[in-house]
């Protein structure tokens, strides 16, 4: 029988962002889906500015 394993970042997609690019980080950062723009993961920061999870962001 297989086995399998799951493992949950915290905010991963931004976190990934910061570790590769230092001067993003504590400020506000939303990663967002390619094809309908909505919000995939946030940082804290941009948490704390209400931005919630899914919310669609058109510009």
């Amino acid at each position: 029988m297989p086995t399998f394993g799951l493992i949950d970042g915290n905010s991963f997609y931004c976190s990934a962002e910061q570790a590769f690019a230092p001067e993003l980080r504590f400020r506000p950062l939303v990663v967002l889906s390619n094809n309908d723009g909505c919000a995939i993961a946030r940082t804290p920061e941009a948490k704390a500015l209400g931005i919630k999870m899914g919310e669609p962001w058109h510009l």
